[in-house]
């Protein structure tokens, strides 16, 4: 079953299945229920095995995560143009090492460096937030705001709509403010009953329609991402595939 539009999955959302045996029939399976994109955590390993599953499950991988500070840039790259990936996004950097200004800059610089050559490739470079990103203060403003304006135009950004609110983060102004700077979303409606981080600013879950709305025709991709710790996650998948399909194809 395909959809109308595209509709990505995070694939740390099912990660206790992608062992080398069950990878083919885990991104089926995702396939079924209706998402067309899936976004790899993991493209170094076994890009070739990787590749072969999602053409053989009908998926395709235009975003992927993974992080230009902690490999290679040219591993990375390597993989991503093998694969066909047109984005790959660092997912996370450790809390402290953004603390300061210092540590913002830093990763700024590393993102842009990743940047430059990516361009070259015909590949983007982009970055995930979480909510200590928001909740972090940098020169009395959130760390993320420091980081956003210090990146280079080419550094596009997925927002990932729960952890910003997590952080503190109103995503309903945010939104509009960054612009055509968000060129994808990480987004979830239903979550594991009793594993919420409370949110402390806006909790747009419930809402994700009226995102979707306001992010606009600019957004490329919307990448569901379900995280279970305490139940199986797959009828939480299904439900949420079920769920942004009637938004994006309405």
């Amino acid at each position: 079953m395909t959809t109308g539009q595209p509709l990505g999955i995070q694939l740390y959302s099912v990660r206790d299945d992608i062992g080398p045996a069950d990878l083919g029939g885990t991104l089926a399976r995702l396939a079924g229920f209706g998402f067309t994109h899936a976004e790899p955590y993991d493209i170094l390993t076994d890009p070739d095995g990787l590749g072969t599953a999602l053409r053989n499950a009908g998926l395709h991988a235009a975003t992927a995560h993974a992080s230009v500070v902690r490999h290679a840039v040219t591993d990375i790259l390597d993989a991503a143009e093998a694969l066909g990936i047109g984005t790959v996004i660092t997912p996370y950097v450790d809390p402290g090492s953004i603390a300061d200004r210092a540590g913002v800059e830093r990763l700024a610089a590393a993102l842009n460096s990743a940047a430059e050559l990516a361009t070259a490739r015909g590949i983007r470079i982009g970055y995930h937030n979480h909510d200590f990103e928001f909740a972090q203060l940098v020169d009395g403003v959130p760390a993320y705001e420091v980081l956003t304006g210090l990146l280079d135009p080419a550094v596009v950004l997925e927002l990932d709509i729960y952890w910003a609110g997590v952080g503190g983060a109103d995503v309903f102004e945010l939104l509009p403010r960054l612009g055509d700077r968000v060129r994808l979303l990480h987004v979830v409606h239903e979550r594991e009953p009793g594993n919420d981080r409370p949110v402390l600013g806006v909790d747009a879950t419930g809402r994700m329609g009226e995102v979707l709305a306001l992010a606009g025709p600019g957004i490329e991709l919307p990448v569901v991402e379900v995280v279970a710790h305490h139940s199986d996650v797959w009828p939480l998948v299904e439900r949420n595939a079920a769920y942004f399909q009637g938004l994006v194809n309405a």
